[in-house]
C-alpha cells in the first residue's frame, strides 16, 4: 500500500468529465513478413505474461474515508485483461486521418477508477498495412519519462520476444478492500513521515531559495534589452474553458536533421522545437486577426527525475518560456526564446532540491476537486490573464527501435493533456532517430482541420529556420550569432536538412515504414 504524493494526487483531484487527466501514446507497428496470426491475441498474451513487471499495471486506487487525505495505491489481483486490452478496426479507407480522429475520441473518455488506471487498443484496418497501438494511463501514476521506462518493460529490442520470469504467488489475507482503520493509520503515518522530511529539508530549502534569488537578480536586463523575467500571458483563443471533445494530429521528422540544423544555426534541438512552435502559433493567430501584441508564453514541464530513477510517479516541475511572437525578425526571436528558456532552467536547477517536495494537506481531495469544477463552469480562465498560453513538452524517448509481439515499431507519437486555460498541448518525443510530434487539443477551440493546419504551419516554420544563414557565416560577416553555441558537433559529416526528407505521418496514410531502419 503506497500513498499518492500531493503531486500525483493533484492529477486525480483536478480531473473533471471535461478534463481527463491521462497521458497516452500512439504507435504504428510493421507486422513480420508473411504474418498470418491474430495480432490482438498475440499482444494480449504478451501483456498477460508481463503485467507483473510494472506496478502501474497492477495497482488501483483506494480512497481515504471522507477524503481527508490522499488516496493510496493497492494491489489488484483480479485484473480483467479483456477489459484493459481492446481491439478496434478502422472503417475504410483506413487513412492516418481516420486513425488520428479515432485516437482523439478514445482519449476523450475517462478511465474507470475502480480498476487499474490504464487501457490499450490494438487498431487494425489501416490501408498502409501497419497496425496501430494506442495506450493511455492516468497521469497520477506516470509522467512522461516514467512512461518511457514503462515502454522498456513492455517492448523488446529485437523481433525475438524475451522471456521473463513468471510472477510469484502473493500471500494475502484474502480481504478485497482495506478497512477504515488501516487507511487512516496509513494516512497518519505518511503525513508524519512527510512533515519530518520537510523539517529536515528546511536548511537545504533556505539555501536553495537564496541561490535562486541571486540567479534571478543576475538575470535582470539592461535598459532597452528584453527582460527574461516574464509577466502574465496575454489572453488568446487557447485560454478558455474546454470540453471533453478532442482533436489530434501528428508529425514526424528525422532527429539527425534537426540536430544538424541546430548546429548550423547555433541552437539545440529544444530551441528548434520552441522556435517552430512560436512561428506556427504566430502564423495561425495572425491569419485570423487574433495575434495579441504581447508575446505568447509557453508552459514547459521540466523533469526532476534523477538519472536511473525508474519509479512510476510524477517528478516534474513547470517553467514559463517566452515565445517572442511579438518579434518579427527571426534571428532576434531565436535569441529571445533561447535566453528565456536558459533563464528558466537556471532557476529550476537551483530549486531542484525543494521542487516536488510532498506537502500533505488535510482535505485536499475535496478542496481541489471543488476548485477544478468551479474553474470549468465559471469560465474564469477566459476573463483573467493566464500564466501561459499553450503547453509545450519535449520528452527524450527510446533511442533504439522497439518491437512488440514480433512487430517492429515504426512510429511512437505522444498523446497528452489539454486543460482549462491551455486548450492546446504540443508534445514532442524522440524515438529511434525520429522526432515525433503529437498535438492534442480541445476540438471546440482547435478543430481537427485546424489541428492539421497547425501541423502545416510547423512544417512551414521548419523551412523558415532552414533558410537562416549558418552561424559560421553570420560570425564571419561580423554580425551577432543567432543563438549561443550548441554542444560540440559529434557528427563526422554535415548535410543540409530538408523538409522533403521529413518522415511525416501523412494524412493519406502512405507512411513509410522503412524510415526507422
Amino acid at each position: 500500500m503506497d500513498q499518492l504524493s500531493s503531486i500525483d494526487a493533484s492529477f486525480l483531484h483536478l480531473e473533471t468529465p471535461e478534463t481527463p487527466m491521462h497521458v497516452g501514446s500512439l504507435m504504428l507497428f510493421e507486422l513480420p513478413e508473411g504474418y498470418k496470426g491474430d495480432y490482438y491475441e498475440d499482444v494480449k498474451a504478451l501483456l498477460g505474461k508481463r503485467l507483473h513487471l510494472s506496478a502501474l499495471l497492477n495497482r488501483k486506487l483506494a480512497q481515504m474515508p471522507f477524503e481527508l487525505a490522499e488516496p493510496v495505491w493497492i494491489d489488484d489481483d483480479d485484473i480483467e485483461l479483456d477489459y484493459h486490452v481492446r481491439t478496434v478496426t478502422l472503417r475504410r479507407p483506413g487513412t492516418i486521418a481516420l486513425l488520428e480522429q479515432l485516437v482523439a475520441r478514445l482519449h476523450a473518455s475517462l478511465l474507470d477508477r475502480s480498476r487499474p488506471l490504464w487501457e490499450m487498443y490494438v487498431i487494425d484496418g489501416l490501408e498502409n498495412g501497419l497496425v496501430a497501438f494506442y495506450t493511455k494511463a492516468h497521469h497520477s501514476g506516470v509522467d512522461g519519462k516514467a512512461g518511457v521506462e514503462l515502454a522498456k518493460v513492455l517492448y523488446d529490442t529485437s523481433p525475438q520476444m524475451r522471456q521473463v520470469p513468471p510472477p510469484r504467488r502473493k500471500r494475502t489475507s484474502g480481504q478485497y478492500q482495506l478497512g477504515v482503520t488501516e487507511l487512516l493509520q496509513a494516512a497518519a503515518t505518511n503525513a508524519a513521515q512527510q512533515y519530518r522530511k520537510l523539517a529536515e529539508l528546511l536548511p537545504t530549502a533556505a539555501k536553495a531559495f537564496d541561490t535562486a534569488a541571486r540567479v534571478v537578480a543576475s538575470q535582470r536586463s539592461e535598459k532597452g534589452e528584453r527582460s527574461v523575467n516574464l509577466g502574465l500571458a496575454p489572453n488568446t483563443i487557447f485560454n478558455d474553458s474546454i470540453t471533453n471533445q478532442r482533436s489530434y494530429s501528428t508529425m514526424s521528422l528525422p532527429l539527425a536533421d534537426i540536430k544538424e540544423l541546430g548546429r548550423r544555426v547555433g541552437g539545440t534541438v529544444n530551441a528548434i522545437v520552441m522556435a517552430m512552435c512560436s512561428i506556427a502559433l504566430h502564423h495561425f493567430l495572425k491569419e485570423r486577426g487574433l495575434l495579441p501584441k504581447e508575446p505568447l508564453i509557453a508552459m514547459v514541464p521540466v523533469s526532476l527525475r534523477a538519472e536511473g530513477d525508474t519509479a512510476m510517479n510524477n517528478q516534474v516541475a513547470g517553467v514559463r518560456v517566452d515565445l517572442a511572437t511579438d518579434i518579427d525578425d527571426l534571428p532576434a526571436r531565436f535569441r529571445a526564446i533561447h535566453a528565456s528558456s536558459e533563464a528558466a532552467k537556471a532557476v529550476v536547477k537551483e530549486l531542484k532540491p525543494v521542487l516536488g517536495v510532498d506537502i500533505p494537506i488535510t482535505g485536499s481531495p475535496w478542496l481541489m476537486t471543488g476548485l477544478a469544477s468551479l474553474l470549468g463552469r465559471s469560465n474564469l480562465v477566459s476573463r483573467f490573464p493566464a500564466a501561459g498560453n499553450v503547453l509545450i513538452s519535449n520528452v527524450p524517448g527510446p533511442p533504439m527501435t522497439l518491437y512488440m509481439a514480433g512487430a517492429k515499431m515504426v512510429h511512437y507519437f505522444p498523446v497528452s493533456i489539454p486543460y482549462h486555460g491551455s486548450a492546446l498541448n504540443i508534445t514532442v518525443q524522440s524515438y529511434a532517430g525520429l522526432l515525433e510530434f503529437g498535438l492534442t487539443a480541445c476540438r471546440r477551440i482547435l478543430s481537427q482541420d485546424e489541428s492539421y493546419e497547425m501541423i502545416e504551419h510547423l512544417r512551414t516554420a521548419l523551412r523558415e529556420i532552414e533558410a537562416l544563414p549558418p552561424v559560421d557565416a553570420v560570425a564571419a560577416a561580423g554580425a551577432p550569432t543567432v543563438l549561443v553555441p550548441n554542444e560540440p558537433n559529434k557528427a563526422s559529416t554535415k548535410r543540409k536538412p530538408a523538409v522533403a526528407n521529413e518522415v511525416a505521418s501523412r494524412r493519406d496514410g502512405r507512411a513509410n515504414p522503412s524510415t526507422t531502419d
